[in-house]
């Protein structure tokens, strides 16, 4: 049984609660279908219950009736999460009047869900963009104990096997963080150690890249990953963390003996952490696109519960893995 299969097959074991706040918008009930059909998850779809039973009898979907199904005007909690919200967001100037209308939209109303303990998880994107799924949910859900910053990582299934564990690795930051400092960028080394063994299911074994080996170069932008490295060690003494490492260095055996000797990670490493925004997403870009690598993500990492991000261009298929992703990272929840 492959990864993906593993991570399907641990999330119907489970069966978390996931709410998919663009409940009337294709793809999402297409896939909300097939999820509820082979059993992956309890599925919450926010929209309008009329017009979402008469867009799954259009597309033939059998299955939406298993759904919750929450109509964001006529919600009878709408209160109780208008309430939550003011309480939450009244130091930042926020009136009742505004959380309660707030409290309608799908985007915040999927986080108070989760908020209230009333869903697990949540997936959006289809149709909205980075910044409108992750303001309500920094405002709301925020970050985990000791995480200032959210990140985005890929599961990449490379073809050589050699690579990673078995040719799969995980690389972050490739979504979110355009130039985190060096204590941010430790802390995407930590949750995304989080996320290869609650979701990848591996021991992670994390490289912090650069242009330089041990000192081979000297520069500014090297010292910032040498300090994130030294910073990463401290916030998660059992993981194995190793920098600043070149990319050859941290995956090949030979070159890291060679340039690294000693090292747990090096030419070993199945987490990579690019040091910028600009270098991940091209990195995992040109693996995916070059390397003919199977990318799945991004996932968010450093959220105090699961909030995931999807492209607009997504497909039925991207969703459904996306929540068998999110179940697995409140499985696993650390």
């Amino acid at each position: 049984m492959d990864l993906m299969q593993n991570i399907i097959s641990q999330a119907k074991t489970n069966q978390k609660r996931i709410v998919l706040p663009e409940g009337n918008e294709e793809r999402t009930l297409k896939a909300a279908d097939k999820l509820l059909a082979d059993g992956v998850a309890k599925i919450t779809l926010i929209g309008n219950p009329s017009e979402i039973s008469d867009l799954a009898s259009r597309f033939g979907l059998r299955h939406i009736v298993k759904a919750t199904i929450i109509d964001p005007i006529n919600n009878p909690k709408k209160i109780i999460y208008g309430n939550l919200l003011y309480e939450l967001r009244k130091a930042k100037g926020m009136t009742l009047e505004q959380a309660e209308k707030l409290a309608e939209d799908p985007l915040y109303l999927g986080c108070l869900l989760i908020k209230n303990g009333d869903a697990d998880g949540e997936i959006a994107g289809a149709r909205n963009t980075t910044g409108d799924v992750l303001r309500p949910a920094l405002q709301i859900i925020k970050t985990q104990s000791g995480i200032s910053v959210v990140s985005g990582a890929f599961i990449m299934f490379v073809k050589d096997k050699k690579y990673g564990d078995d040719g799969v690795l995980v690389f972050a930051d490739c979504a979110v963080m355009p130039n985190p400092t060096a204590k941010e960028l430790a802390e995407i080394a930590v949750v995304t150690a989080q996320t290869a063994r609650s979701v990848a299911g591996i021991e992670p074994r994390v490289a912090m890249l650069s242009f330089s080996t041990k000192g081979s170069a000297k520069n500014e932008l090297v010292d910032k990953v040498v300090e994130a490295t030294r910073l990463a060690r401290e916030l998660a003494p059992d993981i194995q963390i190793d920098g600043e490492l070149q990319a050859d260095a941290a995956l090949v055996e030979s070159v890291g003996l060679s340039k690294a000797s000693g090292s747990a990670v090096a030419g070993r490493a199945n987490v990579l952490v690019f040091p910028n925004l600009e270098c991940g997403n091209i990195g995992y870009k040109l693996v995916q696109r070059l390397g003919n690598a199977e990318a799945v993500g991004p996932i968010l990492q450093g959220m105090a519960a699961p909030v995931n991000d999807l492209s607009r261009g997504c497909s039925v298929d991207d969703i459904y893995k996306m929540v068998a992703i999110c179940a697995n990272q409140t499985i696993n929840l650390f």
